[in-house]
Parts: C-alpha cells; structure tokens; sequence
C-alpha cells in the first residue's frame, strides 16, 4: 500500500528573479519543474506558492528597483503575475503537466463560505492531476487584508489543504545559530527544531530587495504550518532536489519507528503530546517509483532545518478563525472566563474587563487574559481569537454584567453568550522535551514547539 503525500512548496522572489538583473533563474525553475513533476508522478499531490510577479515587471518593463508607491507596486504586480503565470506554464507544457493559478488575499477566505470554497477549488484540483500556482493577489491587495508575505500564504494554504509537507526555499541551506555569511567557520546548522520558543537562530537577514520577507517570516509561518500538523522544512532554492530527499529520509525514520514499534523494540506511543506513529504496512513512494530507504542508510539527507508538527494538530475551523481572519480589537477577560473557555464553555459578559478597537457584531477579535481585574491592560496575555455576537461598544456595556441582564442594560439580548465555544479559538502551550543532536555531524535541535493551539 502506497501512502501519498501533500507537498506545499514555496518559492520567494529571489529564487525566482535574479535580483540585480531581474532576468528569471530559468535553470533553477527548470529544476523545480522537474523535483514537482516527478513528485506528481510518484502520486503525490503538489501546491506551488510563488512569488515572483512584481521582480518580472520591473524586467519586463526595465526599471531597477520596486517602488515605494501602492499604486505603481499593484500596477507592477498586476503586469508581472501574466508573466510569472506564462513563464510557468511554459515550462510544466514541456513535461506536459497541467497547472491552474490561485489568487488570494485574506478577504477571500476571511468568510467561513470562501474559505471552504478555496479549501474545494484547491481539493478537486489535486484530484484532477493539476499543480495549484498559488500567489496574493497584490493588484488588490492593501494592508489591511493582506497576507503580509508569501510565507504566511503558504503556510495557510498548507494548513487548508492539510499538507503533510511545507518547503521554504531560500538562498541559505538551513537556519544557523549565527549568520554564516559574517561567521561561516563557526556557524552551527540547526537541523530539527522541536521548540520555536526556545529557538536560537540567527534570523537578522531580511528579504532580498525584490521581496518582502526574510528569515524571521519564515520562523513565523513555521510555527503557524507546524499548528496545523504540518512538517515544515527550511531548505535551499537552488538545489530542489533536496525536496524528495528529504521527504525520503522523515518518511523513512517514521517507518523505521513503526516496525520497531511495530517489533516490540519500541513503546507505542500514546496521545500523550508525543508523536503516535500506529504499526503500518505501508511504504511512502517519494519519487522515481523508489519506495523511502532504510533507515540503517549510510547517507545523510542534504542540510535543511527541519520544524516538526504539532501531534495535535489545529481542527479546521480553529485554523480558520486564528489564521485566516484577521482581529479588529482585543477583548480582555479575568482568569475565570480564561478557565472556562478551556473547560469548552462560552465567552460570557461577567468574566470581561474591557475592550479595545472598533468592531461589529460576527467580527474577529483577540481573547486577552488579564492576571486579575484590576491589572493594567499592558500585563494582559493573548490566548486566542474569537467571533463576537455583540459590537465594541455593546460589550463594553455588558462588561461585568450576568447574562441574564444584557437584555435590562441594552434594551435586548441577540445572545446570553458574547462568543460561542465553536467560535472561540485558544492558544495553548507545552513542555518542551529534550532532544539528543546528532553526533555525527555538527548540527543542532532545539525543543519542542510551543504556542501550539487548541480549540
């Protein structure tokens, strides 16, 4: 039995655009061409976020650098996406692989109904054979419902789809503790991160001057991917070939854990907070047709840093209200109401304290728990988002009041509940667990991740 894996692969402006020239990196797209269509020939299912649309203009159009006006960057994006678009789909005709492109920006997914369509759209796709060319949609796009980077978007696309894998290609082959380009005798690679908290890395490069993103984006949708239960790796742009590599090697320490667990070697792990890999017959099929090697495997899989899941993965409509809305204001509650959301009940008016920003009623915004009701706001922590029933300026009406009296201090009451349970997405946070580095190579791990979240 064959186990077929969803891959996300996300491509950023510098590995698409040369950024001096601006002329694309053909032989490095071509390669990418090749790792995705052999992927989809092994019966894996592919998703392609590239950036790209804006460096191809100012090519297109010869000017030297992206400008600082909104209006001449949408312009620009709206100009290079038909050749970013074009360029790709020239290169998969060679190998006869049919693609679609995908637009988005938050607004389309920011309604529950456009969100499960784009889930749809992407899920019949994948079906039908064809790679998904996802981007923002920046001839639209304005601060407010933007994604904010590429990175964020595959992230969230990832999530959506359910992807087993995410890949971040960049100029740098993996995450150091300390910047190798200033101190490449003594940086130390970072292969397995377990904990983002306790992540020590150098992310002080920022994106290229094409680009929007950087190394500390890239942590940021790690830890959103990894929320998801997606493996998310960080590899390097040039070498896409480390894609299938990679997966070859997680896919095949995972089968070696399951036959020797399998064999009694192991403990079975429980839902402990630990990964639980089940006694399987299964065999991963990563490219060629060759099944996953064995993990008494000589070799070493080419350097990336590798950012492991979450064993309790968000459930859809947690995703979507934590990633895929974005908050207008901040709702501050006392620890009571933050115990009872955790005990699975609703968001009532007795256990707020304040409010902060303008929203409406059915708008997202942040849950913030303070340490007692008369600490200042600034000691506040987040703890999660959530769909409101009441406006700003009712809540801070009711604030306090039992729901019984919503109806004598506002003149009705929509809902006993300023928040439902089913819509109210928390945050949680875990030990971390020690894991040992490998001591064949000089590489690091750090801890298990935390932030995770949990509806």
């Amino acid at each position: 039995m064959k186990k077929h894996l969803t891959i996300v692969i996300k491509l950023g402006t510098s590995s698409i655009v040369d950024e001096t020239t601006h002329f694309p990196l053909l032989s490095t797209l071509s390669l990418i061409v090749e790792t995705c269509v052999a992927l989809r020939h092994a019966g894996h299912h592919i998703i392609l976020c590239s950036s790209g649309a804006i460096g191809l203009a100012l090519h297109q159009l010869g000017l030297e650098r992206r400008p600082k006006e909104l209006a001449k960057v949408q312009a620009l994006a709206a100009v290079g996406q038909c050749k970013l678009m074009s360029m790709w789909q020239q290169l998969f005709d060679h190998v006869r692989q049919p693609v679609a492109q995908i637009l988005l920006t938050r607004n389309d997914i920011a309604d529950r109904t456009q969100y499960r369509n784009a889930q749809n759209t992407l899920h019949e796709l994948l079906v039908m054979g064809i790679i998904p060319i996802v981007n923002e949609n920046d001839t639209l796009s304005v601060q407010e419902i933007k994604f904010g980077d590429n990175d964020t978007l595959s992230a969230i696309t990832a999530g959506m789809v359910q992807a087993d894998y995410l890949f971040l290609m960049t100029d740098v082959d993996c995450l150091y503790d300390k910047n190798p380009r200033k101190y490449p005798d003594t940086a130390v690679p970072i292969e397995v991160v377990e904990d983002i908290a306790e992540l020590d890395a150098d992310v002080s490069s920022a994106g290229s001057s094409l680009g929007t993103g950087g190394m500390s984006t890239k942590i940021v949708a790690a830890r959103l991917a990894t929320a998801a239960g997606v493996t998310t790796v960080i590899t390097k742009s040039s070498k896409p070939g480390n894609v299938a590599a990679i997966v070859r090697h997680v896919e095949g320490q995972k089968a070696a854990t399951r036959s020797l667990e399998a064999n009694g070697e192991l403990p079975v792990r429980t839902s402990n907070g630990h990964p639980s890999y089940a006694p399987s017959s299964e065999t991963t099929v990563v490219d060629g047709g060759s099944s996953t090697p064995r993990s008494d495997e000589p070799t070493l899989p080419p350097l990336h840093t590798r950012f492991l899941p979450d064993p309790h993965p968000i459930r859809d409509r947690y995703f979507w209200l934590l990633h895929g809305l974005a908050p207008h204001g901040t709702v501050y509650i006392d620890s009571g109401a933050h115990g009872a959301l955790a005990a699975k009940a609703g968001l009532l008016p007795v256990g707020i304290v304040d409010v902060a920003g303008t929203f409406g009623q059915q708008e997202c915004v942040r849950i913030s728990v303070l340490p007692n009701r008369d600490a200042a706001l600034s000691e506040a922590e987040e703890v999660g988002r959530a769909l409101v029933n009441y406006s700003s300026v009712e809540i801070k009406r009711i604030r306090g009041v039992r729901s019984s009296q919503i109806a004598d201090v506002l003149g009705y009451a929509d809902s006993e509940y300023v928040a439902w349970r089913e819509s109210v997405a928390l945050f949680k946070r875990e030990m971390s667990r020690p894991v040992t580095p490998s001591s064949e190579v000089k590489r690091m791990s750090m801890g298990r991740l935390s932030g995770y979240v949990d509806g």
